[in-house]
């Protein structure tokens, strides 16, 4: 059997930037344990897959180890191929997932908005060997939703970070997203998922169904400029407009396509 597969640096104008995720258009959704082994062989954070379904697309994601809920920076890549390679003319893409339906809209300049669910983190003591594990010597706070987020004041402090994974992966939360006001944008964030298989996702956008959420109340401000990542780098823009939602945007760029054989 012969797959088209294409790579897509999201969250970036250009390649070599942002959050490569693959994405695969199958006719007929494949057997599960073939789509995990396609999504480990890829060894990226996440492979996307979608099957036309009437006027929408069923969409899946897994990164090397398992199948997610969520993934933001895959359904902008998948997004991206079927409006700037398929040649879907649809003004409003409606993605069918496990967590619901997703929209995501074609604006100016390659810009693309998803509509996501807003999810509002709760403040939380800090876990026993949460900071430790980071390589933190303090935070402003700590929240949970799917991850813990971790608040600090000083943005220069997440380039250098090194976290210990193994210690990380022992948390029960989906990953740890540290998070900062400044450096240009609103808000910086690094995101840490061991416990998914991921040590690091450049740009997660699914984190900022949270973050936004947490960062507009904290800043009075319904539109927020973000930027996430280590040493490689992505930029969102994440609109919450109070209705439960979160419109996060951004830019893709084509880094591959080509062809799997199974």
């Amino acid at each position: 059997m012969q797959l088209e597969i294409f790579q897509v640096d999201a969250f970036s104008a250009e390649p070599f930037g942002g959050n490569p995720a693959a994405v695969i258009p199958l006719e007929s959704w494949l057997p599960d344990d073939v789509l995990q082994r396609i999504a480990e062989e890829n060894n990226l954070s996440e492979t996307a897959y979608f099957v036309r379904n009437g006027e929408g697309y069923d969409l899946r994601w897994f990164t090397p180890t398992v199948e997610v809920d969520l993934c933001g920076h895959a359904t902008l890549a998948s997004a991206y191929v079927l409006f700037e390679q398929l040649g879907e003319q649809a003004p409003v893409l409606r993605f069918n997932t496990r967590s619901g339906e997703l929209r995501v809209s074609r604006g100016v300049d390659g810009l693309l908005a998803m509509d996501f669910p807003a999810k509002q983190p709760v403040a939380v003591e800090v876990p026993a060997g949460l900071l430790e594990a980071l390589g933190l010597s303090g935070a402003r706070a700590v929240y949970q939703s799917d991850d813990y987020v971790v608040v600090i004041d000083d943005a220069s402090l997440l380039d250098p970070l090194k976290p210990d994974f193994v210690a990380l992966s022992a948390f029960a939360v989906r990953g740890i997203a540290v998070t900062a006001p400044g450096r240009g944008y609103d808000f910086v964030t690094r995101w840490f998922g061991p416990r998914v298989g991921v040590n690091e996702d450049p740009v997660t956008g699914s984190a900022h169904t949270s973050l936004a959420p947490l960062w507009a109340e904290r800043l009075g401000k319904g539109v927020l400029s973000c930027e996430q990542g280590g040493a490689r780098k992505g930029q969102l823009c994440c609109e919450v407009p109070g209705n439960g939602r979160v419109i996060i945007s951004g830019r893709g760029a084509l880094y591959l396509r080509g062809s799997v054989f199974i």
